[in-house]
């Protein structure tokens, strides 16, 4: 299957400090593929190097065939490319449904934008009884569906998400597992960087374990379930 997402010998630092070293890695076209990792691995700064927010000293990033090492962020959104933030950062003094307008702004037909609205809240009926309520007083897992449909707005072609069972219950990180699934479902690419090990090897194709920003393992879930390595780390 072709890559839709590109890492090639990524290097990021802060300062002088190296966080990534020789990052590789690849995102296949269609699928789920995760990226494991604990606190302070690297994940985060793989997501930002991604989004050229804090670009590589050196190495590449190859997005839907093309070099986009050095793009300004805006662009690499243009591309195709929509991040769910860790913490899911939906605007609090905004309704939900101005929330989701935000996703779709680099669009300029209001049709287009209209369809997109109804097919996300289908997806959410939740959302749709509450799109005038104000996204700051809505709890945890109904923001974090916000923050879904919100990336979903620009129809994406890779839909990176970072962190979705942050701060959520058990029933609330199975309820948006099963969304990510299903928005995968419609074809979109999905990036996944997560530190909940059993759902997020439940329903990834494809993954890869981080650890001191360094690739540990990769591999389908059933080869990371049997690694020893990934099972002292995640299981114990």
């Amino acid at each position: 299957m072709a890559a839709m997402l590109e890492i090639d010998g990524v290097t990021t630092a802060y300062d002088k400090a190296d966080v990534l070293q020789g990052v590789s890695l690849s995102v296949a076209s269609g699928g789920i593929t995760c990226l494991l990792g604990s606190n302070g691995s690297g994940k985060t700064t793989l997501v930002r190097s991604i989004l050229g927010l804090t670009p590589p000293r050196t190495g590449r990033i190859i997005f839907d065939g093309t070099d986009v090492t050095r793009t300004p962020t805006h662009k690499i959104v243009a591309a195709g490319v929509a991040c769910i933030p860790e913490g899911r950062k939906v605007f609090p003094k905004l309704t939900v449904e101005e929330n989701l307008r935000v996703g779709a702004y680099q669009e300029t037909s209001d049709a287009v934008v209209k369809e997109r609205m109804a097919d996300i809240l289908r997806i959410f009926p939740r959302l749709a009884e509450r799109r005038t309520q104000l996204a700051g007083t809505m709890s945890g897992g109904e923001q974090a569906m916000v923050s879904i449909g919100r990336g979903l707005m620009c129809a994406p072609k890779l839909l990176l998400i970072d962190e979705p069972s942050l701060g959520l219950s058990p029933r609330l990180v199975k309820e948006n597992f099963n969304v990510i699934r299903q928005i995968n479902e419609r074809g979109i690419t999905v990036f996944l960087v997560e530190q909940n090990v059993h759902q997020t090897l439940a329903i990834s194709h494809h993954g890869y374990v981080l650890s001191k920003g360094q690739v540990a393992a990769a591999g389908t879930p059933d080869e990371l379930r049997s690694r020893e390595e990934v099972r002292e780390a995640y299981f114990g």
